[in-house]
């Protein structure tokens, strides 16, 4: 899913996320994590045990943003909202994780509970990302 079919899913709604686009995004997440995680080995010569993860989530009003990077900050992750520059009323929620396993079973396991914490709120999971060279 990509900004375009977030933008057209809040069209008129007040729901941002249907359960079918829920539905599409944890499949989609599940098929990437492996992939992912594989290259992310390949960029050091000894792969990191745990890092902190990146986190991009999208909704379609300031209150859902906002509540849920609190939700997200109340867990102890870093987490702040904007809105999307340009004439939409999309929100993007970002920030990071605590260090987490790097290891399929566990990043399998917390993306399943960020794209459900995220519908609850009524916010799509828009995927993480990572960098090994952290402190």
């Amino acid at each position: 899913m990509n900004l375009n079919d977030f933008l057209q899913a809040a069209g008129g709604s007040k729901q941002f996320i249907s359960e079918n686009k829920f539905e599409e995004i944890v499949l989609k997440e599940f098929k990437a994590i492996p992939e992912i995680l594989e290259r992310l080995k390949h960029l050091e010569e000894t792969p990191s045990e745990t890092l902190r993860l990146e986190f991009f989530f999208y909704t379609n009003a300031a209150g859902k943003a906002k509540d849920f990077a609190t939700c997200l900050k109340n867990r102890g992750y870093s987490a702040d909202y904007s809105k999307v520059p340009g004439p939409t009323t999309i929100f993007l929620i970002n920030g990071w994780t605590d260090k987490i396993k790097i290891n399929t079973e566990t990043v399998i396991a917390w993306s399943k509970e960020m794209c459900e914490l995220g519908y609850g709120y009524d916010c799509a999971f828009d995927g993480w990302g990572t960098t090994p060279d952290q402190d």
